[in-house]
């Protein structure tokens, strides 16, 4: 027994030193081995193991086995050791693909196969990539990593597989679907670089004038054009702030007119240059300028000035493009000589002076029939004395063209109230007052609209400006809270502290009183070189016949409210006298009356075009002699 139990004891011992000599022999070997057979040692031998470990840990091996390669340049040099680390996360994926570490398994090894492609070359590790990425975003979408996958794959697309339209289509997906997520801002980022870079769309959620963070979308350009005049509008989806350089002429190229609208965007279908012939302008063209600007570049061919303002409801920029400048006594004298058919008074030469000279010292060109009575209105209605010519009676400048502008139109009704809609009372008066003024006055007129069209405040302008009209005539009929409110009034365009005449303007230009002050700023440069003066002559001629003209007769009693100044839209930037005329107030039943009338409508037309012959008549007083 004693024996036994030494013999035993003897045995323990024996196996003890045995496995003391393995354990340093194992050292010894170990020690001599370099860290790629380390790493290659771990990642072989834990196969066994490995299944028995928890998911987090084996995974936490798995994420070290990767950070290894990508720092030990040794062990990162064999596909053979990429192929392993992949397997781990393969391995911890088919072992349980419900698990939380399911999802970044595959992140992962589209991250790792990624990697291979581009150490590598090989293209079958980028379909491997792509494969997992896609598993990864399909198969756990609610997962955090999903964006990131859809990241990753919308630069592999741009980066390695050349095709614009697929990534965006990856990054576009962040965007619509993780709008929370933490790649938003790149995905946002990246797809305006392509939408630049490529012209591809932006998704429509980037774009708009809330919530912050968004880009304004700038709209198609518009424009209207004339040998010495160009207008061009650009549109925005909400306010944006811009700036404008003129660039000199060049050799290669005409001076350049650019205007840089920051955080903005526009769509590639409206980034195509547009030319233009019409001598004055070469081409617009429109461009995502960078990620955040759009760039709207105006190819000059001649400029003598140019005024930019922008206008509320919707947001626009107005930008207004004039050729040589028709203020100095060589360019009246060019006029005078070369355009005298625009003239009542038929000019028979142009001294050295530049002075004017009638010809025959008539009022009038031969067969013209302009007696029209003498206006009886207030000392202020009267034609200025000759001590004080205006400069339309210096030149004794008569009228060949004028453009009538009947209000609103189409979508917009304008005011409507006791059955009537203004567009529809305005457009009735400019079809009674056209013939009267082609028939009476020997004038071509034009109106801006024929028939129940919409057309914006700025394109009624442009209108005028570009047929090279004489008079601007913007037709509408009132309104006010109070029923009991009723009369014409004429407004010319100008500053005013008036809160009415700010009401009135509010209304037509369809924005707010508080937009209508911030506006003053903009026609206090504007008006430097407006026609202030003679379109408030024309406004009192036309207002003073307007109420004798309707004094007496059997329809409702029509009050006179004046000549007032306003800041009207649709006459910023006219070139002639420019006034607009309220008519009466569609919420007076009293001058609704009188409006369903087409007797009132036949008088006040005859009323309107006795006025402006009266301010035509005003400015050929006195010319029997030379100037």
């Amino acid at each position: 027994m004693k024996k036994g139990k030494q013999q035993l004891e003897a045995s323990a011992s024996l196996r003890f030193f045995s496995n003391l000599l393995i354990g340093l022999a194992l050292i010894l070997i170990i020690s001599s081995l370099s860290p790629l057979a380390i790493a290659s040692s771990i990642a072989g031998s834990s196969q066994g193991s490995e299944v028995e470990l928890p998911l987090d840990k084996r995974y936490d091996k798995a994420k070290f086995y990767f950070n290894q390669l990508l720092t030990n340049q040794s062990l990162a040099q064999e596909r053979y050791n990429w192929s392993k680390g992949a397997q781990n996360f393969r391995r911890i994926y088919l072992s349980n693909s419900k698990s939380e570490f399911a999802a970044p398994c595959l992140y992962m090894l589209g991250r790792m196969y990624h990697l291979m492609y581009k150490q590598f070359d090989h293209d079958s590790d980028l379909n491997e990539s792509i494969s997992y990425y896609k598993d990864s975003a399909r198969l756990f979408s609610n997962h955090s990593l999903a964006d990131d996958a859809y990241y990753a794959l919308g630069l592999i697309y741009l980066g390695d597989k050349n095709s614009a339209e697929e990534s965006a289509e990856y990054f576009a997906r962040i965007v619509r679907k993780y709008p929370s997520g933490d790649m938003l801002a790149r995905a946002e980022d990246m797809l305006k670089q392509i939408s630049r870079d490529h012209d591809i769309a932006l998704p429509k959620s980037m774009v708009g004038n809330s919530p912050l963070g968004k880009l304004n979308n700038v709209l198609p350009v518009k424009y209207w054009s004339s040998d010495n005049y160009t207008r061009i509008v650009v549109k925005a989806s909400g306010p944006v702030s811009y700036e404008d350089s003129i660039l000199p002429k060049t050799n290669n190229a005409p001076r350049r007119l650019y205007v840089d609208f920051h955080d903005s965007y526009i769509e590639p279908r409206y980034r195509a240059p547009i030319p233009i012939s019409d001598g004055l302008l070469k081409s617009i063209r429109t461009g995502q300028y960078s990620k955040n600007t759009v760039r709207v570049v105006l190819d000059i061919d001649r400029i003598d000035s140019y005024k930019i303002y922008s206008l509320p409801d919707p947001f626009r920029v107005v930008i207004d493009v004039r050729g040589d400048s028709i203020t100095s006594a060589k360019s009246i004298q060019r006029i005078a000589s070369q355009k005298t058919k625009r003239y009542f008074g038929s000019f028979s030469s142009v001294e050295a002076s530049g002075m004017v000279v009638l010809k025959d010292r008539k009022k009038y060109v031969p067969g013209e029939n302009l007696s029209f009575p003498a206006a009886t209105g207030s000392e202020s209605d009267q034609a200025p004395d000759q001590t004080e010519l205006s400069l339309a009676q210096q030149l004794g400048l008569g009228v060949r063209t004028i453009v009538l502008d009947p209000g609103h139109g189409g979508k917009d009704p304008g005011a409507v109230a006791n059955g009537v809609m203004e567009k529809d009372i305005v457009l009735t008066l400019a079809h009674q007052l056209k013939p009267l003024l082609e028939n009476q006055l020997g004038c071509e007129v034009i109106l801006t609209r024929d028939d129940d069209t919409f057309i914006s405040l700025e394109e009624r302008t442009a209108i005028a400006n570009t047929k090279g009209a004489d008079l601007f005539i913007s037709l509408h009929v009132n309104a006010h809270r109070s029923s009991k409110v009723r009369g014409v009034e004429t407004y010319f365009l100008n500053l005013t502290t008036s809160t009415d005449a700010m009401k009135v303007a509010a209304r037509e230009n369809a924005t707010s009183t508080h937009q209508m002050s911030d506006l003053q700023d903009i026609l206090s440069d504007i008006m430097k070189n407006s026609k202030i003066e003679e379109s408030s002559r024309l406004a009192q001629k036309v207002q003073t016949a307007i109420v004798q003209g309707q004094s007496g007769t059997s329809f409702n009693e029509l009050r006179n409210l004046g000549v007032k100044q306003a800041p009207f839209y649709v006459l910023i930037g006219a070139e002639m006298p420019a006034i607009l005329l309220e008519t009466s107030f569609i919420s007076n039943r009293g001058d609704v009356a009188n409006l369903k009338s087409p007797s009132f409508i036949k008088a006040l037309a005859d009323d309107i075009s006795i006025g402006i012959g009266s301010y035509i008549n005003g400015n050929l007083v006195g010319f029997n002699s030379t100037l």
